[in-house]
């Protein structure tokens, strides 16, 4: 059985997992704790780039609550075959976190059943942090995880959608 995903895997199936055209990965990005989660998004290349020939396009915004917009907005064009959202939202004292993180999460996956395209987030929300050293540490070693994690969850996906017949 080949696991490897490539556009002409997915160009093999009868019927594509977005539009006929769709031939890339959108990866989007939000800034905030940029040194954090810049290690998902390289642990993710280098992972996606074993198990895919598939090219990636990397859109940077602000912060997390702009992800859902740019997902939905990105899969609207017929050019992706997936979203990966990538981002960290905490709680900085200022406002409620958890309401940031819920809407983020709720409105990927209406991005996701609104337009059929797969939308994979990595957008995580950690109970406590704080911006010290130890967390710092211990973030971006978990954010290198998750975005391997994030890059086989992508690729099986798509494998899996492209082999699915309507």
């Amino acid at each position: 059985m080949n696991n490897t995903l490539s556009n002409s895997t997915l160009n093999s199936s009868a019927d594509s997992v977005s539009s006929p055209g769709a031939k890339r990965i959108a990866f989007v990005q939000a800034c905030w704790h940029r040194d954090i989660v810049d290690q998902l998004r390289d642990a993710f290349a280098k992972e996606f780039a074993t198990l895919s020939n598939i090219e990636v396009d990397y859109i940077e915004l602000p912060g997390a609550y702009e992800i859902p917009l740019h997902a939905k907005k990105l899969a609207e064009t017929g050019k992706y075959l997936g979203i990966v959202a990538a981002g960290l939202v905490v709680d900085g004292g200022i406002y409620r976190h958890d309401f940031v993180a819920s809407t983020v999460i709720d409105n990927l996956m209406r991005a996701q059943m609104d337009t059929g395209v797969p939308v994979f987030s990595a957008v995580l929300t950690p109970h406590h942090f704080h911006a010290g050293a130890e967390h710092t540490n211990f973030f971006k070693e978990h954010f290198a995880v998750k975005g391997k994690e994030a890059a086989l969850a992508c690729s099986q996906t798509l494998l899996s959608l492209s082999k699915i017949s309507p």
